[in-house]
């Protein structure tokens, strides 16, 4: 008997578990941390930096927390269908003064848990099983996991064209054109990740056609709303535009970037429907999916957007900050552009790296030049030639285009 317990004891329940990959942002993070080079850049990682390369909080952000302090709050757990007054600020965020009458909206852990929530809210109430969600090529890396992971069944359309390195439009036209009625269409509103290629506003409006003749259920994620362009209600456009076409618009959004609130996990998830009784039952089940997922969501990210939607005066500070934000990320795409250019001479065509949008640039570097880049300049970004202009500054664009200048010459 002690013989068999001993045998039964050494197996192990878990023994026969892979160890999985690294997150690729992460791999590119711990490589940098273990670089003892004093001129090494992190290039991976999708959150603002200031000028001086640190971690940045924004004013309006402290001023909201000291007045959250001074209010003395407790600390109850908010409803399942979180905190009503942000989803209030949320939804006038995105959709502007003349939001849609009929929204059914929930509280989510940020953009991530937002698609999530979709997905499986798809996986349950789309008419066809399993629910087909269409994804840009390419997308966000995490996108795919999400959808697959909550039972859809995922495929792409064209929207990425390598060669000009700005949008594949005809590509994604005709794509859209051929997919199946009842296809969830994934569309970055703005800052497109990985690319930061976006439509223009001509393109987004031949693409809702495309979507409202084909019935196709256009799906925003919007991570970088006011981040882009530094203007949140020009960001907006494409979701807003869609809404006034007559779609029943599905959206995510991130507060993560906009209000620098990586790690409090803000974000909502809204549903544009056609009744009181529609928006009613659609929030009814979206609480019921939230509850064995998480069951509440998080509370002191959502007061401190609260606090500063909720007076004008701090509203506008907030505005003030995410524009400084967009325009230094402006200013350190021209600066890199400039650098390629002028100083080093390159004779290759840089002129995407400012007419792509947002925090990302889709560099057109191959994974040999990035290997090249990490291990004989300590320059780190993801092996899709991904560049988080972030992690660029005044301190270090010179040396960095030297090295993007050296490994593609």
């Amino acid at each position: 008997m002690m013989k068999r317990w001993m045998s039964s004891a050494i197996r192990s329940t878990w023994g026969h578990v892979e160890r999985g990959p690294e997150d690729a942002i992460l791999g590119v993070t711990i490589a940098f941390q273990k670089d003892p080079n004093p001129n090494k850049i992190n290039l991976g990682v999708g959150a603002y930096r200031g000028d001086d390369g640190k971690p940045f909080v924004l004013e309006s952000v402290r001023m909201a927390e000291v007045l959250l302090l001074e209010e003395g709050h407790a600390m109850e757990y908010l409803p399942v269908v979180g905190d009503k007054e942000f989803l209030s600020h949320a939804l006038r965020l995105a959709y502007g003064k003349s939001q849609p009458k009929y929204t059914a909206a929930i509280q989510t852990l940020s953009g991530t848990g937002a698609c999530r929530m979709a997905g499986a809210f798809f996986q349950k109430y789309a008419h066809e099983k399993p629910p087909l969600v269409l994804l840009p090529t390419p997308s966000w890396a995490n996108h795919n996991a999400i959808f697959t992971h909550a039972g859809c069944n995922v495929h792409s359309y064209r929207y990425y064209q390598p060669s000009t390195r700005g949008l594949d439009f005809s590509g994604m036209i005709a794509d859209l054109e051929g997919a199946p009625k009842g296809a969830m269409v994934l569309l970055h509103a703005c800052a497109h990740n990985p690319t930061g290629v976006d439509p223009s506003p001509e393109q987004w409006k031949e693409v809702s056609k495309v979507c409202l003749r084909g019935g196709l259920l256009p799906f925003f994620d919007m991570a970088y709303q006011g981040f882009t362009s530094g203007d949140a209600e020009k960001d907006a456009v494409a979701v807003r535009m869609f809404v006034e076409d007559g779609h029943d618009v599905v959206l995510a959004q991130s507060f993560s970037k906009n209000f620098g609130l990586y790690g409090h996990r803000v974000g909502a998830l809204s549903f544009v429907t056609s009744s009181p009784a529609e928006a009613d039952a659609v929030t009814s089940q979206l609480k019921i999916l939230a509850r064995p997922m998480y069951s509440n969501p998080p509370i002191t990210g959502v007061r401190i957007v609260n606090e500063i939607l909720r007076e004008a005066p701090l509203e506008a500070k907030w505005r003030e900050e995410m524009r400084g934000m967009a325009e230094r990320i402006i200013s350190v795409r021209v600066q890199l552009r400039d650098e390629l250019e002028k100083r080093c001479g390159s004779p290759l065509d840089w002129s995407h790296i400012t007419s792509q949008h947002g925090m990302f640039c889709y560099s057109g570097l191959t994974p040999e030049q990035v290997d090249r880049l990490s291990n004989e300049w300590s320059v780190y970004l993801t092996r899709n030639g991904r560049i988080s202009m972030a992690g660029v500054t005044s301190h270090n664009v010179t040396y960095l285009a030297d090295a993007i200048h050296a490994v593609t010459s």
